[in-house]
């Protein structure tokens, strides 16, 4: 009688460096989704990088199996004066396509949740997609609203 090998649940740990290729990947097809942004690998790493080799800049989370990083959260570390205290933005939350709709998600984003309270953070912000009405009721299922301010934003080197 053969047994097939037990199902593992992916883990969620801090990404390392030696993470970097699947993580870049991830992002070149969040990327791929998103209307703002071209994927550019050289970029995505180098942006990466900068995190993971200063940790005072944030935080990567990773789920993992034993083969592959199947999702990842990316929080950034700022200062808000209205909030007077620090606060996270979080730039991407991205799981790989051939995991979506399993929990996973949301599995990354509540443990982002507890780190930022557990470390006293008084805000997280994100952007999401305009046009995904998919992207902003998953967030919004999760207890973050519209707000007032509008995005604008200056970008360098185009």
């Amino acid at each position: 009688m053969t047994t097939s090998p037990a199902r593992t649940e992916p883990r969620l740990e801090p990404a390392t460096i030696e993470d970097l290729p699947q993580m870049v990947e991830l992002l070149v097809a969040l990327f791929s989704e998103e209307e703002d942004f071209a994927p550019d690998r050289q970029k995505q790493e180098h942006g990466l990088r900068l995190i993971l080799e200063q940790p005072s800049r944030g935080r990567i989370f990773v789920l993992r199996t034993d083969h592959m990083i199947i999702g990842m959260i990316n929080l950034l570390f700022t200062i808000s004066t209205a909030e007077g205290g620090f606060a996270v933005l979080l730039e991407d939350l991205i799981i790989h396509p051939q995991h979506r709709r399993q929990g996973y998600g949301g599995k990354l984003l509540d443990h982002a949740v507890s780190y930022v309270k557990k470390k006293d953070f008084k805000r997280i912000t994100l952007l999401t997609d305009k046009i995904s009405a998919e992207s902003q009721a998953f967030f919004q299922e999760h207890g973050f609203k519209f707000s007032s301010m509008i995005p604008m934003r200056l970008v360098f080197g185009e």
